[in-house]
């Protein structure tokens, strides 16, 4: 889970935006009793980002009396409830999309990458994201991919070194690059190339990184690097991988698929909040 402190300010900002200085409907509304409402879920899927949607709560009115029925990493069906309200009907209609957004984004982050994990599963490849992420919502998707079976990448530019073909121009090659990098960097860093050609593979063998990624190369070409690496580097594929066809890339002989496509093409699941 994400660090609490972390969760609040960011849930703060989404406040601040969504509602601005007033709610000019809700507060014009005339409130008796408090109100009984519930999470609804309308598709099938993996919940996730329950506990951070529901910090709004927190933050708005805390003796709004949450019950949850579902926790992240559960699976959900078409009209299961995710979980109960009550209380002050003005606070929940205020939460009420940021708190869905978060679940809705979230848990289409989640059900997706399942999906990926289920068709390579057996193989012993791990599926792992990019920082293809949406600026600003990084932690929150990726601890996404984590609840739905997946592993993160690298989280930012500071902890991981990862030479794509732009640092290779700069540098005038793979070998060059790989050079001037590992005489600076901590021994305890690990570092990554990024290759499109068996031609480049052959060089970057030749080179003191952990990591090769496999960029956007053919299952055959895959399939002859993993022959001439004979598990010297861990190998990454990437790029043009999709559901249809990724257990085909797993069973190439690698030890990693990254998918950009597990966060931004993920579909929101479809989930609402209903006064009963």
């Amino acid at each position: 889970m994400l660090e609490k402190l972390f969760v609040r300010k960011k849930i703060e900002e989404f406040l601040l935006e969504d509602i601005g200085h007033q709610d000019i409907t809700t507060e014009n509304l005339t409130v008796e009793k408090p109100v009984y409402a519930e999470i609804v879920s309308k598709d099938n899927g993996i919940i996730a980002g329950l506990e951070i949607a529901i910090t709004v709560f927190d933050i708005l009115d805390p003796s709004v009396e949450i019950k949850k029925l579902k926790k992240d990493g559960d699976t959900i069906f078409k009209g299961e409830k995710i979980c109960e309200i009550y209380g002050d009907g003005r606070t929940v209609l205020k939460a009420e999309r940021v708190m869905l957004n978060i679940i809705q984004k979230l848990s289409g982050i989640a059900t997706t990458t399942s999906r990926y994990v289920e068709k390579i599963k057996g193989t012993g490849v791990k599926l792992l994201d990019t920082r293809k992420t949406t600026p600003g919502l990084r932690a929150f998707e990726k601890y996404a991919v984590r609840v739905g079976g997946g592993f993160n990448h690298r989280f930012a530019l500071h902890d991981m070194v990862m030479i794509k073909d732009n640092h290779i121009v700069l540098a005038g090659g793979i070998k060059e690059a790989v050079r001037q990098i590992k005489e600076k960097v901590s021994p305890m860093v690990k570092v990554e190339v990024e290759v499109s050609s068996l031609e480049e593979f052959k060089e970057a063998l030749e080179t003191e990184v952990d990591v090769i990624m496999l960029d956007n190369m053919s299952i055959d070409e895959i399939k002859e690097a993993v022959k001439i690496n004979r598990k010297r580097k861990l190998l990454e594929a990437s790029g043009n991988i999709t559901l249809e066809n990724i257990r085909e890339y797993a069973l190439t002989g690698i030890d990693f698929i990254s998918s950009g496509s597990i966060i931004y093409s993920a579909k929101w699941l479809d989930i609402s909040l209903k006064f009963k």
